[in-house]
């Protein structure tokens, strides 16, 4: 074949190290035939780094430290590896900015790059991706391949848009969707590995978006799909510790576990908290404790987040019973008593709330909100009880404002409807319950509410459409109000139910776009990353209950909250997989 090869035109794709493709062997087929001086440079340092057996491809460098930050991320075990992280991050991002021939020469490589690089906060540009069109890609090599891992990489990093003029990411998550939603037989190149982990990445990519991937789910499907005995097939086969470990499997599983067991005594707590405040005699609650729980242990999931997350749960908790409340459980005048006692606040509760539920909830939230406050000093520097005591007092009143409208039979303006129902969702609480004892500072800066507020605001929006495109059949029957039936309604009859979903959903997408960009923003944000990180995982949580239809009211998700609860993962289990598959690709070859 190399008679036949017009080594002029092969000798343009020379890099500056002076290789071919970074491979050694094609770089010794053109010398043989060019004696070209860079490519004997460059087989010099490689057999000096190596000696006589020289790797398939040389430098990986790039590549395997962000697929090495990338499995540390997704097995949940990053958090001790930060120092070392923010280093190859650090270095990766000057070498975006040099433009390095190992990056922007390599779409997989680009592709991770931008994704890890974007997601942790660096000012990255989409711009490279022009030159991985669909058109230009299956004209690449990696293109003619039908190399899969690409293709994954790319539509991975086609999901982090944050700006709504980054038109070559929409286009690259059209066709890159496509490509891996045909039958995996087709594929030419397994991405370098075993068919069956090939077909789990790909499984796992299209079935759990960046925006609805949980992070304490993703983390558990990452440990039990873990290849520890990974092979890649190029020229010849290779294995490579930056790739995949034992000893990184033995840690995940580990710490998973540990985390686990530490879930399990937490949730133990917030249920004798509920018995203890006589919440469990409310029949027209709902008991969700477990569920209220998960979101917690789903999204801050480390031991020492311990204070923030039982607040979470215990906000969730008590979030849901004042829903009920205001929802079947109260009539009007046992409304106005709960509002009128957040206004006075230091009372008897023995002689002024005018039923036994009112004091129940009433107690219940006041000592619970009392306990977050004190807890607040160590982190905040301060008692933030009048903050929380305003924050659960607005949305009590936004939810009696929405009983009024169903007593009353009143129509709001989409506009008027949205300002309150985003209080009503009720994340307001859960969240910034949460962040005050999270760790990093909350300043009261005008500035710093204003940010903060607008993050909340796109937050709200998500949850509460995506509420009520899944709830609005069961609230219409019940007379209640929903954005999907007061589109219609404003809509003079023209508008359909799936006109009004559709719009809505076209919201929903608006929002998150813009949250992720706020999250990730870095210049000119006064709120701490991690704070803002908890609204970007609450707003994925809020993609789990009500993406399909509304699981947290009807119970279909226990094998979901068992899976990062309460169920273990057994190491031995996952090493015979990994044998077997070791055993089969060995028996194939």
């Amino acid at each position: 074949m190399l008679n036949s090869m017009d080594f002029n035109t092969i000798i343009k794709y020379q890099r500056k190290n002076g290789s071919l493709f970074n491979s050694p062997a094609t770089t010794a087929a053109v010398f043989q035939h060019s004696n070209n001086a860079d490519c004997l440079s460059y087989l010099q340092s490689v057999l000096q780094k190596f000696g006589n057996a020289v790797p398939t491809v040389y430098p990986l460098d790039i590549y395997g430290r962000l697929y090495m930050i990338d499995s540390l991320e997704r097995l949940g075990i990053d958090r001790h590896f930060e120092k070392e992280i923010q280093s190859v991050l650090d270095e990766t991002y000057r070498y975006w900015l040099q433009e390095e021939e190992d990056i922007f020469l390599d779409p997989t490589t680009c592709a991770m790059a931008f994704r890890i690089l974007r997601l942790n906060g660096y000012d990255v540009s989409s711009d490279p991706f022009y030159q991985y069109s669909e058109d230009k890609f299956a004209n690449s090599l990696k293109g003619y391949l039908k190399d899969v891992s690409a293709v994954l990489e790319l539509y991975k990093a086609s999901q982090v848009i944050i700006h709504p003029d980054e038109s070559v990411l929409f286009k690259q998550s059209s066709w890159t969707r496509h490509f891996l939603e045909q039958d995996s037989s087709t594929y030419q190149l397994y991405a370098d590995k075993l068919r069956i982990y090939v077909d789990n990445e790909v499984n796992e990519v299209l079935n759990f978006p960046q925006h609805k991937n949980l992070e304490r789910m993703l983390n558990r499907r990452s440990v039990e799909h873990y290849n520890a005995n990974e092979t890649r097939i190029l020229k010849t086969s290779y294995r490579s510790c930056n790739l995949a470990s034992k000893e990184i499997l033995k840690l995940a599983v580990g710490d998973f576990n540990l985390c686990q067991s530490i879930h399990n005594q937490e949730l133990k707590q917030l249920e004798g908290w509920i018995v203890e405040n006589r919440l469990d005699k409310l029949k027209f609650a709902r008991q969700k404790q477990a569920y209220c729980y998960f979101i917690g242990a789903a999204t801050l999931f480390s031991p020492e987040l311990s204070d923030s997350r039982l607040a979470l749960a215990k906000s969730t908790v008590l979030v849901t019973v004042v829903d009920d409340f205001f929802d079947v459980g109260s009539s009007e005048e046992e409304q106005l008593n709960i509002i009128q006692l957040f206004k006075i606040w230091d009372v008897d509760v023995d002689t002024v709330c005018c039923s036994e539920a009112v004091k129940i909830i009433f107690s219940a939230m006041r000592s619970t909100i009392c306990e977050f406050g004190e807890k607040s000093v160590k982190r905040q520097g301060r008692n933030v009880t009048e903050n929380l005591i305003k924050i659960w007092s607005n949305m009590i009143q936004s939810m009696f404002i929405e009983a009024e409208w169903s007593r009353s039979k009143t129509i709001p303006t989409i506009d008027v409807y949205m300002e309150n129902a985003c209080e009503t969702f009720g994340l307001e609480p859960l969240i910034l319950t949460a962040l005050y004892l999270l760790g990093p500072k909350l300043s009261d800066d005008v500035a710093t509410n204003k940010e903060l507020n607008y993050i909340l605001k796109t937050t709200s929006i998500c949850g509460r459409l995506l509420n009520d495109i899944q709830t609005f059949k069961r609230e219409f029957e019940q007379g209640k109000l929903n954005a999907v039936t007061l589109h219609m309604v404003h809509g003079n009859g023209v508008v359909t139910v799936e006109d009004a979903i559709d719009k809505l959903k076209s919201v929903v997408e608006e929002n998150r776009m813009e949250l992720l960009r706020l999250v990730l923003q870095e210049k000119g944000s006064l709120v701490p990353r991690p704070c803002k990180d908890v609204f970007w995982k609450m707003m994925k949580a809020s993609y789990l209950f009500y993406d399909e239809n509304d699981k947290f009211t009807l119970n279909e998700m226990y094998s979901t909250v068992n899976a990062v609860i309460k169920d273990p993962i057994f190491l031995n289990e996952l090493l015979g997989d990994s044998k077997k598959h070791t055993l089969s690709k060995a028996l194939v070859v």
